[in-house]
This record gives structure tokens, sequence and C-alpha cells, in this order.
């Protein structure tokens, strides 16, 4: 979800040497009316997830189509903060102008009401997004470990 702080968490994992994925920057995704919405370029995803199956590897974004490379993952996490302390967020960061408009607010609450849910129910792991960045990152290294 917008705001949970995924790319600041990302940022710390690559710092302490995890390789991670943004798969919303960097060419990842394109956009599908098929699908209704963005989805995960099939072949360089898969080719990134064969390629280090022996290694763990950060991989974050939501895409439409990302249940169709659940098989792939060891662990699928969900981040959740609650819905003003992502809008907050949003309003303060300077790295991301998403969420600044009161379109794109009204967005983010509806995925908070109508995506959010779908993404728990196929997650494995949930982690409270309002806890330290360190917090937050030593559960995901433990997570990544049960995999390894």
């Amino acid at each position: 979800m917008s705001g949970t702080g995924k790319s600041t968490v990302l940022g710390e994992l690559e710092r302490r040497g995890y390789e991670v994925v943004d798969s919303d920057v960097g060419g990842w995704t394109i956009w599908s009316d098929e699908d209704g919405g963005y989805v995960w370029l099939q072949d360089r995803i898969t080719d990134l997830l064969d390629r280090h199956r022996d290694n763990t590897i950060f991989v974050a974004g939501t895409v439409s189509n990302q249940g169709r490379f659940y098989p792939w993952f060891d662990a699928v996490v969900l981040l959740t903060a609650p819905a003003d302390v992502l809008l907050r967020r949003i309003e303060n960061r300077a790295t991301n102008d998403y969420g600044k408009s009161a379109e794109d607010r009204d967005l983010i609450l509806s995925h908070v009401e109508d995506v959010e849910p779908l993404l728990r129910a196929t997650s494995t792991h949930e982690i409270d997004a309002t806890k330290s960045v360190d917090d937050i990152v030593a559960e995901l290294i433990a997570i990544g470990d049960e995999g390894a």
C-alpha cells in the first residue's frame, strides 16, 4: 500500500547488502486494460525470480497479476498502517509526488478499503508498518531467512 514505507525499507535492506527490486520503478510493469491495472512484465519478473531462487531477494510492488508469480516466492509480506498514517507520510514525503492530489488520496483510501483485504488474504505475513524501520527490516530478514 502507498505510504507504508516500502521504499525506505528496501533502501535499508539494500544498505545491509541484500538484493532488492522496487518494481514500481525501472521498467518492471506496464499498464494492462485487460487486467485492470499495472502488471509485472512476465518475462522480466520470471527471469529475475528464476535467477535468484537460491538467494534471498526482496521484491516490492503491488500489481494486478502478482498472484501469478506467488509460486516463485517463499513469502508474500503485507506492510500495513492505518489510513491516517499513510496519508500523513505521503503528504510529508519528498521522494514521490504520488498521493499529493485529492484524487490520489481518494484512490489510496479506496485501495485501503478494497485492495488491502485482498492482499491480506493472499499474504503469508503481515507487518505493522508503524514500527521503526529497523524493526520492520529485522522482521523481513527473519522471514527471508525462513525461506533460505
